[in-house]
């Protein structure tokens, strides 16, 4: 195998990992019960950035940028929605 196949999968896994880094987070969010600790400013600089990339692997037609942006995209947009529902809760709440 290539060393380029080689690293392009090595990525894709790295990058999947990466991508799925903010369930650590969300479990921290929900055993708290609150995202007060959360940076909602930081996550949706980070989804731009995650949107740019996968746009750019989706015009190279490179499964690499496109597997491992999707997952971050989805995990980092997952996160953010369940941070503005603990917010929105925790206003109904008096929090």
């Amino acid at each position: 195998m290539p060393m380029t196949e080689l690293l392009a999968i090595a990525a894709t896994t790295w990058g999947i990992a990466m991508a799925a880094s903010p369930l650590l987070q969300i479990r921290r969010m929900r055993s708290t019960g609150s995202s007060t600790d959360l940076s909602l400013g930081y996550l949706s600089v980070l989804q731009v950035g995650f949107l740019l990339w996968l746009s750019y692997g989706l015009a190279l037609r490179n499964p690499a940028l496109v597997i491992s942006n999707t997952a971050a995209l989805v995990f980092g947009l997952t996160t953010i929605v369940i941070a503005r529902r603990l917010r929105a809760t925790g206003a109904l709440e008096g929090d």
